[in-house]
């Protein structure tokens, strides 16, 4: 028996008994079990199975009231998770985990998580087990995402793998395989994780990590932290810029932080990234790392050339050892960039680097406004279907909302429904502005779900274009720009090849000026303000979108 089928087998022996912490459901239907007081009666008996299992119940769905298992179709289990939650957070209570199995025509029960296939007998319907867990999920007022970058092996996923853990590193990089994240990362249900690292506070100090690489534990801390800190990496290699732009611009980041190593110094890769981070308006800050392997001396040049490097771009360093972290938090801007020295092997400096990210403020997207999401990658979830996974760039979304998706190839948009949504291992019944979160949307297949798409409020009334007018910076160039560049756009999440067509016919290293941006295959969602990087080869610059009707 597999330990998966272990879990259903279990909650079915343990059996649905008065004063136990087992219930047994086939199905819960919206029409039926939220109508007519139902809701408040099917709360009040789930807070029981709650309190009777010590804050944990276990909902067993798509099996009859004697544990017989029957299965339901996959829209309907999902209906039944979307009712279960809602009967949760009227309990002071959320779904931490569902593990399902797809139901074979003669009644047997095979792991249908997403991870594995499952017998080959056609599948007739899906039965769960939800863990359902005293107290709400984290109110998302109190988290902030944090964008690193750095040059390869300057000790960026080290530094966070310390954070994240609590635990120094053994002088090879140990905490840093903790965030190492492989393709199968995406295991099981609604992961949207496109974070690389979490951990939190709470009124007696930091709520980390026991073991990155249990996803239940990244869980814990989302439950139990009231402020959370999430880290979305960026690739360290020069070859991979691209991967690093889509980090830094794909994202809705509330702060960069930019890692310089202590016995190496600031790079190209280092400006590069420095560059990307401020030409995006992002609060940033240096963390100089390694500082264990130097002398004081030498961390103190360091310290001197990044704030040489900082105000050749006519920003203004802030030493948090000077001046220290209340003034860090409360100068950090586009213009202000606070500066401090670590070790992850020493764990020198990690106790300011801890206070000033619990301190930072919330900066990313007003909760107001319409909700616009950009997806970053979409997947389908069996028994769940399309999920489309990025950071809520503002406003927010509720389950059960209905929006629009697109621009389709046509530059249509498509009518979808919120089934449910994920933050962090947590089922949760809405989200807003500067959230990661994955969306199962019904109406829609996950092969029509694409990068560089947008999700909007049903009654929204998009315009995609095509062709765009911006401010742009040319960073680096061999030559000059001329008529008919076509470089590599990175604005949110997309990533098209366009042409350029500058109004003086060409520009220069260095140089600014207005250009045509046309989208060589089709058109995007873009708005007026929006800031972008472009690439080819070793090319590099920034922009700014200034007019989306360049024609009109």
């Amino acid at each position: 028996m597999s330990p998966d089928r272990a879990v259903l087998e279990r909650a079915i022996e343990r059996g649905e008994r008065e004063g136990g912490s087992v219930e047994f459901k086939e199905r819960l239907s919206k029409d039926l079990h939220l109508a007519d007081g139902r809701r408040e009666s099917l709360a009040a008996q789930l807070r029981h199975r709650v309190l009777s299992g010590d804050g944990e119940a276990t909902y067993v769905v798509g099996v009859t009231d004697d544990g017989g298992i029957a299965g339901i179709a996959p829209d309907e289990f999902t209906e039944s998770m979307d009712v279960l939650s809602l009967l949760a957070e009227e309990a002071d209570a959320h779904i931490e985990n569902v593990e399902t199995w797809g139901v074979d025509a003669d009644g047997r029960a095979e792991p249908k998580d997403g991870r594995r296939t499952g017998s080959d007998a056609p599948a007739k319907g899906i039965v769960g087990v939800a863990i359902v867990r005293e107290g709400a999920v984290l109110e998302d007022d109190e988290h902030i995402v944090v964008g690193t970058a750095g040059h390869v092996d300057h000790g960026k996923s080290t530094l966070v793998g310390s954070l994240v853990t609590g635990q120094p590193d053994d002088g090879e990089g140990g905490t840093r395989s903790y965030l190492d994240v492989q393709p199968h990362e995406v295991e099981r249900g609604l992961s949207a994780d496109l974070s690389y690292g979490v951990y939190g506070f709470d009124d007696d100090g930091p709520v980390r990590m026991d073991n990155p690489d249990r996803k239940s534990d990244r869980a814990r801390v989302v439950e139990e932290a009231d402020r959370l800190v999430s880290f979305v990496d960026t690739v360290g290699h020069e070859p991979w810029l691209r991967t690093t732009i889509r980090g830094l611009v794909g994202q809705k980041l509330d702060y960069g932080l930019l890692t310089v190593a202590a016995d190496d110094g600031p790079t190209k890769t280092t400006r590069e990234h420095l560059g990307i981070l401020l030409a995006t308006d992002l609060p940033t800050m240096v963390v100089i790392t390694k500082a264990d392997v130097v002398d004081d001396e030498r961390v103190e040049e360091v310290e001197r050339e990044v704030e040489r490097l900082l105000r050749e771009v006519e920003k203004t360093p802030l030493s948090v050892a000077r001046h220290g972290v209340g003034a860090a938090v409360e100068e950090i801007d586009d213009t202000v960039v606070p500066v401090l020295a670590t070790s992850a092997v020493t764990m020198d400096g990690m106790d300011a680097l801890d206070e000033l990210l619990e301190r930072l403020p919330k900066t990313a997207g007003p909760e107001d406004d319409q909700f616009t999401m950009y997806v970053d990658r979409s997947y389908k979830v069996t028994g769940v279907g399309a999920v489309a996974s990025g950071t809520i760039r503002s406003g927010r979304v509720e389950a059960g909302d209905e929006l629009l998706l697109g621009p389709m190839q046509d530059g249509s948009f498509r009518e979808v429904e919120v089934r449910s949504i994920e933050m962090h291992y947590h089922r949760v019944d809405r989200a807003k502005a500067g959230r990661i979160v994955g969306i199962a949307l019904k109406g829609v297949r996950e092969a029509d779900v694409e990068r560089g798409m947008v999700l909007l409020p049903r009654d929204a009334d998009p315009d995609p274009v095509r062709e765009f007018e911006a401010e742009v910076m040319v960073l680096n160039h061999p030559t000059r720009i001329g008529e008919g560049y076509e470089p590599v756009v990175h604005l949110e999440t997309v990533s098209e090849a366009a042409a350029f067509y500058p109004d003086d016919g060409r520009l220069l290293p260095g140089d600014s000026g207005t250009t045509r941006v046309r989208f060589k295959f089709r058109a995007y969602m873009v708005e007026e303000g929006q800031r972008f990087v472009f690439r080819e080869g070793q090319s590099k610059g920034v922009g700014k979108v200034t007019d989306v009707n360049p024609e009109d």
